[in-house]
C-alpha cells in the first residue's frame, strides 16, 4: 500500500508525455486541407533548362512578324499577370515561352486575322539555388543553368580547413519524393571520377558539412562558450572596480595638494 502513492506521480508523468507525443504525431486536419488546396512550396516552378518559364518580376518581350503594331515589353506583376493592349490583364506566371506564345495568339485572334507572335523571356535573376555549410558564400546564388555540383561547390569557396568535401549533399526538396544524394567531390579532384558530378537544378540545396575534427572543435567551443562569457564578464567588472579605485585614490591626493597651494598663496 505504501508503494501506490509513489507510483502515481510517475504514471501521471507518463500520461502527460504520451499525450504530448500523440498531439505532435497526429496531423492537423486544417493544415492538411490547406496544403492540399494551396499546394507546396513556390507557386511558379519548372525546369528552366528544358524551357524557360515566367516568374514574378520576369520581363516578356514580344513581337509579331505579320502585324508590326503588335510588339511590346511587359513585366510580370505580383499577381502573375501582364497587361496587353486591347486585351487587358493576362495571367502568365508559371508558363513556358511556347505556352505564352500560344496564349498571346489566342488573345489577339479577335482583333487580327493573322498573327505570328514570338516571345522572349528576360529573367529577373530570382531563379537560384542554395549553398550552406562550410563555404565562404553561404546563401542563395543565382542559377546560371548547365551547372554541376563540382562547379557550384567550388564557386561557393569551400573552407580548406573545415569543409568535408567527401560528404557533400545535394538536396532536392519535394513533399512527396525528396531526392538526396551524397557526392564525394574529393574523388573528382584526386582521381577525376565524375560519376556523381550531377547537374544542379533551380531551388536545389547543396550542403558542405564540416570535417570530424571541425565538428569536435565546434562541440568544444559550444561547451566552453558559457564559461568564457562568465570569465569575460568577471574580468570586465574587476577592471572597472580597479579603475574606480585608482581614480578615487588619485582624486583625494590632488585635493590635498590643492589646499596646500592655496594656503601658501594667501
Amino acid at each position: 500500500m505504501r508503494l501506490v502513492p509513489s507510483i502515481l506521480p510517475l504514471l501521471a508523468l507518463v500520461a502527460v508525455v504520451g499525450g504530448a507525443l500523440s498531439c505532435q504525431t497526429v496531423p492537423d486536419k486544417r493544415l492538411l486541407q490547406y496544403l492540399n488546396q494551396e499546394g507546396f512550396g513556390k507557386r511558379y516552378t519548372g525546369n528552366a533548362e528544358e524551357e524557360d518559364y515566367l516568374t514574378i518580376g520576369d520581363r516578356i518581350n514580344y513581337v509579331d512578324a505579320i502585324q508590326p503594331v503588335l510588339r511590346g515589353s511587359e513585366t510580370v506583376g505580383l499577381d502573375g499577370t501582364v497587361t496587353l493592349p486591347e486585351v487587358g490583364s493576362v495571367h502568365v506566371a508559371g508558363m513556358t515561352r511556347s505556352e505564352v506564345e500560344a496564349l498571346f495568339q489566342q488573345k489577339f485572334a479577335p482583333y487580327f486575322v493573322r498573327t505570328d507572335i514570338t516571345v522572349a523571356i528576360q529573367s529577373s535573376g530570382l531563379k537560384g539555388y542554395w549553398v550552406l555549410g562550410e563555404v565562404g558564400g553561404v546563401g542563395q546564388r543565382p542559377f546560371p543553368g548547365d551547372l554541376t555540383i563540382f562547379e557550384a561547390v567550388m564557386a561557393a569557396g569551400p573552407s580548406g580547413s573545415t569543409a568535408n568535401l567527401g560528404r557533400v549533399r545535394l538536396i532536392r526538396p519535394d513533399p512527396r519524393e525528396p531526392f538526396i544524394i551524397t557526392v564525394n567531390v574529393n574523388d573528382m579532384i584526386r582521381s577525376g571520377d565524375s560519376t556523381y558530378n550531377v547537374h544542379v537544378r533551380e531551388n536545389d540545396i547543396i550542403y558542405v558539412p564540416p570535417t570530424m575534427f571541425a565538428q569536435l572543435g565546434y562541440f568544444v567551443v559550444g561547451l566552453i562558450a558559457p564559461v568564457t562569457t562568465v570569465l569575460q564578464s568577471v574580468s570586465q567588472s574587476l577592471f572597472s572596480l580597479l579603475r574606480l579605485s585608482r581614480f578615487n585614490t588619485g582624486g583625494g591626493g590632488g585635493g590635498r595638494r590643492g589646499r596646500g597651494n592655496n594656503q601658501g598663496f594667501f
